[in-house]
């Protein structure tokens, strides 16, 4: 099972500038690459602090630069947020520049906060819609000579340009939840992400119980992948298990606030939650993610990855994005890389 990293910029607070907000996010990356992680995933987010990815393009394209080894992925593209010439545009001129290093993952988005402002108010029926079309339209682009008649874009016969460097394009993943999307992926020739969110491992196994049931629909051997993104941090001792704990229960209680879309925002923070909202919250208790989150001394994070790895995943990607200061971030990160990778390598 390959190990990767998923990761963005972020922040509660305003506290902390951009500049540095990114000077941190490269330092995270350049441990994953120098430590032998397979990929470096990052996403696609608007007008939200939370999760500051305005284009993971330009993302990956500087840390094409700033690394050596590892995959550079979007995880992911927001489909509805896309013309499909230019996004097949783009991702192409990404995966020149890169060297051919790109990995490109397409979602039908979260977030009905964007949804509001770049989809005009649509839902996610909506822009699951706009998934399913603009996957096929990419590929037909990046072949040539293609046109387009369909529900959400129309164009006549266009070609990207540029190309992709890789042969005949580069991978394409689709995040999935229900059966259809994992049904849709797999007749696409794509890759599948999933991701339990805030759920444990039965929800794992479900997710990979789901991708095999569209195996057998489209054919087991037409050598599809699947990656799981989870919350997981390697502790130092059982106290710092206590406090990550506390910590991604933090996280989960700002991330259920901004998917319900209910709170005032300003400046791109939305706004504070008490301790007592936090407290409160039965779905994100501490103890509820020290249970389904992957958070544990080294020996405990490998048995959990190796419940994994024995499911089937071809790919696991570290959610980092936690809400931590940088220098916890930073320090798991290390543990994992000298404690915990090289039971996978």
């Amino acid at each position: 099972m390959r190990i990767s990293l998923f990761v963005h910029m972020e922040r509660l607070t305003a506290e902390e500038t951009t500049d540095r907000l990114y000077s941190d996010f490269l330092e995270l990356c350049e441990i994953a690459d120098e430590a032998g992680f397979h990929a470096i995933w990052s996403g696609e987010h608007h007008g939200m602090d939370f999760t500051i990815a305005p284009n993971p393009f330009l993302t990956l394209t500087d840390l094409c630069h700033r690394t050596k080894n590892v995959r550079l992925g979007t995880g992911t593209v927001v489909a509805p947020f896309w013309h499909p010439v230019k996004l097949a545009g783009e991702a192409a001129m990404t995966d020149i520049v890169t060297g051919g290093r790109l990995d490109i993952g397409i979602a039908r988005g979260a977030y009905s906060f964007e949804y509001e402002r770049l989809g005009n108010g649509m839902d996610a029926w909506t822009a699951g819609q706009h998934l399913r079309e603009i996957v096929p339209a990419v590929k037909g682009l990046w072949n040539g000579n293609y046109a387009h008649d369909g529900e959400c874009w129309s164009f006549p016969e266009t070609t990207s340009c540029p190309k992709p460097r890789q042969d005949p394009h580069p991978p394409i993943w689709v995040a999935a939840r229900d059966p259809n999307s994992f049904e849709f992926a797999l007749s696409q020739g794509c890759n599948v992400q999933v991701t339990p969110l805030w759920q444990g491992d039965e929800e794992v196994a479900s997710l990979m119980d789901r991708y095999k049931a569209a195996q057998e629909g489209n054919g087991a051997g037409n050598g599809s992948k699947i990656m799981l993104l989870r919350h997981t941090y390697t502790a130092a001792d059982e106290a710092d298990v206590e406090r990550a704990a506390k910590e991604i229960s933090r996280y989960f209680c700002y991330f259920g606030a901004w998917f319900k879309n209910e709170r005032p925002v300003d400046q791109g923070l939305i706004a504070p939650l008490s301790e007592d909202e936090i407290a409160d919250n039965p779905m994100f208790t501490p103890e509820n993610m020290r249970r389904d989150a992957v958070i544990g001394t080294p020996q405990t994070v490998i048995d959990r990855l190796k419940f994994c790895e024995d499911l089937g995943y071809d790919e696991y990607a570290i959610w980092i994005d936690s809400g931590m200061s940088f220098e916890r971030k930073r320090e798991s990160l290390r543990r994992f890389a000298d404690d915990v990778l090289p039971a996978f390598h």
